[in-house]
């Protein structure tokens, strides 16, 4: 077939040289892309997370406030009334 001599050896050791890099470095870009795409989920996860309990806070900060006005309009329009029928 062919000898391996020193100039064959150095053209060898630079095709399978390239061509590990050809197998590689699409595998690296794929591995790179997973991992700040995952980074980027992770963020806009916990990003959810707070505006959800956010949410939930405001949510009884509504019920609280409406029920008040609620307490606060039967105090005050219950004693106009009760002056009314006197």
């Amino acid at each position: 077939m062919f000898k391996l001599n020193q100039k064959n050896s150095l053209r060898f050791v630079i095709i399978m040289l390239f061509l590990a890099l050809v197998m590689y470095i699409p595998k690296i870009y794929v591995s790179n892309n997973i991992y700040y795409t995952s980074k980027d989920v992770n963020r806009l996860y916990s990003h959810y997370i707070s505006l959800n309990e956010e949410n939930t806070f405001l949510s009884k900060q509504l019920e609280d406030m409406k029920f008040k006005n609620q307490v606060l309009d039967s105090l005050l329009f219950n004693p106009l009334i009760r002056l009314e029928n006197k």
